[in-house]
């Protein structure tokens, strides 16, 4: 019997390769529902995933250099951000906070390898002060129109050795690198469910003329894959732009 591919190892190759041009690579993941929902409401969080896919999650979380979350997903979840289901190693983990909202009391604060919050350069000095006193590192970058700017956040990651930054979510997150053209390579989990909720992706930038065929949109590459793994599917591949 032939053995399962494994998205991890296919992805921890392609860091590398990314390393050596002088960016980090970057993984969008997340779990839909069969229509595309990520959770029922915007501000509750919704378990998707089973067991296994679960599992798979940490083995690419400890396969990335950082992982990345937008402070939305820190209000409605309190995630730790830990691949503490395969012992580790834990990566960076990084909260996009334009004007940080982050509570001194998010559970990622705790993380056993601290925290960077990536605020837009004019954040409340109080709201930092607060943070920092919890022991978090305040990484004040320029601003855009989606937010703290991702190329500048790409580039003082690299700066700091990380090559690889697995990107959670939520919604908007993971739009917006899609939308700057910044995502190497996406894993999907899809579970088998309606959930009629909050969709993954927000609506990307109109093209004119307006494109008749779906592949002037983002997508992967010809040389995909997908699993099945437990009641879950996964797909996984490079990103095209």
């Amino acid at each position: 019997m032939n053995a399962l591919p494994d998205p991890v190892e296919e992805i921890r190759t392609a860091a590398e390769t990314a390393c050596a041009r002088g960016r980090p690579l970057v993984t969008l993941t997340y779990a839909q529902s069969l229509d595309g929902s990520i959770s029922h409401r915007a501000d509750a969080p919704l378990a998707l995933s089973g067991p296994e896919t679960k599992l798979l999650t940490h083995r690419l979380r400890a396969a990335h250099g950082a992982i990345l979350v937008g402070v939305g997903t820190v209000l409605a979840d309190d995630p730790k951000l830990t691949a503490r289901r395969v012992g580790g190693p834990h990566p960076l983990p990084v909260v996009l906070d334009s004007h940080l909202r982050t509570p001194p009391t998010a559970r990622v604060l705790r993380h056993p390898r601290g925290c960077v919050i990536a605020a837009a350069e004019d954040a409340p000095p109080e709201n930092e002060a607060a943070l920092r006193a919890q022991g978090a590192e305040v990484v004040r970058l320029p601003h855009s129109a989606e937010g703290v700017s991702l190329p500048a956040l790409l580039s003082w990651l690299y700066e700091t050795t990380v090559c690889s930054l697995m990107v959670e979510g939520g919604r908007r997150v993971l739009t917006a690198f899609l939308k700057a053209g910044l995502a190497d390579w996406a894993l999907l989990t899809i579970v088998p469910y309606f959930v009629g909720g909050v969709p993954a992706i927000g609506p990307l930038p109109a093209r004119v003329p307006q494109p008749e065929s779906v592949e002037a949109f983002p997508g992967l590459t010809p040389d995909w894959q997908m699993m099945r793994l437990g009641r879950d599917l996964v797909v996984w591949g490079r990103v095209s732009s």
